[in-house]
C-alpha cells in the first residue's frame, strides 16, 4: 500500500508539517516560566497530577533560575550546533503556562517572541486556565507567529481524570477547545496511554473522540513512572502496569490508524529524565521506539487515517 505522507513516515509528523510550512527545520525551545498548577497549589487540589514530578513536566525545560531569555539563548545554542538553517519555536512547557495574570504572561512571552528567527510559539496549559483577556491576547499573538496551544486532556474519561488528580473535566476541555478554535488558534491535545484502570478500548476511544474534533495536532505519551510521584507508589504496589515496547508500538499504530490523516502527530513517545525514570526503561531509547513504530507500519502496510472513517 502506498504511503500517503512524506515517504519517510507513515504519519503526519511534526517535522514534516513545519518543513512544508517554513521550508526548514523548526526546533522547539522548552522553557520554564516558573508556573504552578491549580491542582498543585491548593486552588483545586494539592500535589499535581499523580504522574507529574516536582519539575511539573519540565524535565527538559530551561533552568527556572534563569530568565526565559537566558534559557532561550542557552538551549538555542545547543540546537544550532545540531541543525543548520534552523528556525525556532519557544515552548513554555513546565506547569500550567497561562495560570497567571495577563501582565505576567506578557512579561514572559514577549521577550522570546521578539527573538530572531522565532516563527512559532507553543504554550502548554490546562483547559480551565485561559481567561477571556488571555484568550484575546493569544489571538493577537497568533497573528504574529504560528501559535499553538497545548491542552493537557490525557483521557476523555472523567473517572480517569479523578484518579490522576486532574481536577478539570472533559466538558471544560471542550469549552476551551472550541473557544480557541473560534479564534483560529491551533490546538494540540495531549493524551496519555496506560493510565490507571484504562484498558485498550478506553485508550482507543479517547483517540477516536479527539480525532473527531479535528484538532491541529495530537501528542501521544505512555505513562512514565517517575521517582517521587504518586505513580511510583502505585507501581510498586502493583496497581499500575507499564507497557512492553512491543505492546506500546502496536497500540500506537492502532491509534494512528483511526486518527484523521490531516492531524499533525507532534509526539508518539516520551523520554523521562534518566535519573528520575523508574519504568518503562525502554522509553529512554526514543529513536528505537520511533523506528519500531515505523517498522510496524511497514509490516502492516498501513498508515495514519486508513481506518479513520
Amino acid at each position: 500500500m502506498d504511503n500517503i505522507f512524506d515517504g519517510k513516515k507513515r504519519y503526519n509528523s511534526f517535522d514534516s508539517f513545519f518543513k512544508a510550512k517554513f521550508g526548514c527545520k523548526v526546533a522547539k525551545i522548552p522553557l520554564n516560566g516558573g508556573f504552578t498548577c491549580p491542582n498543585r497549589d491548593g486552588t483545586k487540589a494539592f500535589g499535581g497530577c499523580i504522574y507529574c514530578s516536582e519539575s511539573k513536566s519540565g524535565e527538559f525545560a530551561g533552568n527556572p533560575e534563569d530568565s526565559v531569555e537566558v534559557q532561550f539563548e542557552k538551549i538555542k545554542s545547543m540546537m544550532a550546533s545540531k541543525w543548520k538553517d534552523t528556525k525556532y519555536m519557544p515552548y513554555f512547557q513546565a506547569g500550567t503556562n497561562t495560570y497567571a495574570s495577563l501582565e505576567k504572561l506578557k512579561l514572559l512571552y514577549e521577550p522570546v517572541l521578539k527573538k530572531e528567527n522565532v516563527v512559532a510559539f507553543s504554550i502548554a496549559t490546562r483547559p480551565d486556565c485561559i481567561e477571556s483577556d488571555v484568550l484575546d491576547y493569544l489571538e493577537d499573538v497568533s497573528k504574529r507567529v504560528f501559535l499553538t496551544v497545548e491542552l493537557g486532556l490525557q483521557s476523555v474519561f472523567d473517572e480517569t481524570g479523578d484518579i490522576i488528580n486532574r481536577r478539570t473535566t472533559y466538558a471544560e476541555f471542550l469549552d476551551c477547545f472550541y473557544r480557541l478554535k473560534e479564534r483560529n488558534i491551533p490546538v494540540c491535545v495531549h493524551l496519555i496511554n496506560g493510565l490507571p484502570n484504562e484498558d485498550y478500548g478506553m485508550m482507543m476511544h479517547s483517540v477516536k473522540t479527539v480525532s473527531d474534533l479535528h484538532p491541529w495536532a495530537i501528542k501521544l505519551h505512555m505513562l512514565h513512572i517517575l521517582k517521587g510521584t504518586v505513580c511510583e507508589k502505585m507501581y510498586l504496589d502493583g496497581k499500575i502496569k507499564v507497557f512492553s515496547l512491543d505492546e506500546y508500538v502496536k497500540l500506537v499504530c492502532d491509534e494512528l490508524e483511526i486518527t484523521d490523516k490531516n492531524i499533525v502527530i507532534q509526539r508518539l513517545t516520551g523520554d523521562g529524565a534518566r535519573d528520575a525514570l523508574i519504568a518503562p526503561l525502554w522509553s529512554i531509547k526514543k529513536f528505537e521506539v520511533l523506528n519500531s513504530i515505523d517498522r510496524e507500519f511497514e509490516r502492516r502496510g498501513t498508515y495514519q487515517g486508513i481506518y479513520a472513517n
